[in-house]
């Protein structure tokens, strides 16, 4: 008796662990099925990840306002501020360069958030683009202290007298039909019709680049080096005055005009080159310019630089030879 009747006890027991445990069972099945409650360490969790979800919300705002105002300082670096100084744009593939880096895979592999990630790359590549904007605002800042010397080099006055009747444009800068051979071709400068001798100035300040006699193309020839990216041409000459490697100020002598070469008659050809690029020459210049503010400028080069320093034609090609 005794013995059935510890039995029957802990089959009680057991019987009542059992009902206690489905209960228990029952109530988080209730608890969390039915009535969508959350264990309070889940909830405790999901409040965290969302805190964190919202800073990154906003830390990702801030990097797109970041990144906004970034391109904005990069848009007028490259369009404004290099153009200005004739400097090469920076490339988007340099400013733009993805960041490969072995610790974002590892840091994925860890089990870091993607969206963790994602923010850190962000972040490394802004900082690399703001690397690159403050170098070119370092070397902007040093060509801007030479500001003076660029107002002076671009080509901007006229290359010859801009005296009504002394002169009349025979082709513009485009599209037109060769005087030569016929057809259509580009025409990369604009022909000024003058007599023969004219004198031609320089336009801004530089290099004297080529001085050459030729009897074909250009004929003789004047390309001078301003800097800056610009370059002028001066084609069809009748002499030189001017040699490769002179330096020559805005409103010097440096040729006369004629029609040597592939031409057909006496005239200048005239060329600016951006970057290697021809531009409209009359872009850059005023050919209502003031006669006497026109004089003032050749005659001041004048007493700089007397004719008996400058080199003729025939000492030019004696040089050459």
């Amino acid at each position: 008796m005794a013995k059935g009747g510890y039995a029957r006890k802990i089959l009680r027991a057991l019987l009542m662990t059992l009902a206690a445990a489905f209960m228990v069972a029952v109530y988080f099945w209730l608890y969390l099925e039915v009535f969508g409650f959350e264990l309070p360490k889940t909830a405790m969790l999901k409040k965290t990840n969302a805190a964190w979800q919202a800073r990154s919300e906003v830390f990702n705002r801030r990097l797109d306002a970041c990144e906004h105002a970034l391109e904005g300082i990069e848009d007028r670096d490259n369009g404004v501020y290099r153009s200005i100084y004739g400097m090469t744009a920076i490339s988007d593939e340099m400013r733009l360069a993805s960041i490969n880096n072995p610790k974002y895979d590892s840091l994925v592999a860890a089990g870091v958030s993607r969206r963790f990630v994602n923010m850190l790359v962000r972040v490394d590549e802004l900082t690399k683009r703001s690397y690159v904007q403050s170098k070119s605002l370092d070397e902007l800042g040093q060509i801007s202290k030479r500001a003076g010397d660029m107002i002076s080099c671009i080509p901007s006055v006229p290359p010859i007298l801009p005296k009504n009747g002394n002169y009349r444009i025979s082709s513009r800068f485009g599209y037109r039909v060769d005087p030569v051979r016929g057809g259509g071709e580009f025409h990369q400068g604009v022909d000024f019709a003058l007599k023969r001798g004219n004198p031609i100035y320089a336009p801004g300040d530089g290099y004297v680049e080529k001085a050459e006699v030729k009897f074909t193309g250009y004929g003789t020839e004047i390309v001078i080096d301003h800097g800056f990216g610009y370059k002028t041409r001066y084609a069809h000459l009748h002499t030189l005055e001017v040699a490769p490697g002179m330096k020559v100020r805005r409103g010097e002598l440096i040729g006369t005009v004629g029609s040597s070469g592939r031409s057909t008659g006496d005239h200048l050809h005239y060329e600016v080159l951006y970057k290697n690029a021809r531009v409209n020459p009359l872009n850059y210049m005023d050919l209502t310019m003031p006669l006497d503010e026109y004089y003032s400028m050749v005659n001041m080069r004048k007493t700089e630089s007397p004719n008996g320093k400058r080199l003729s034609t025939s000492e030019i090609l004696k040089k050459r030879n």
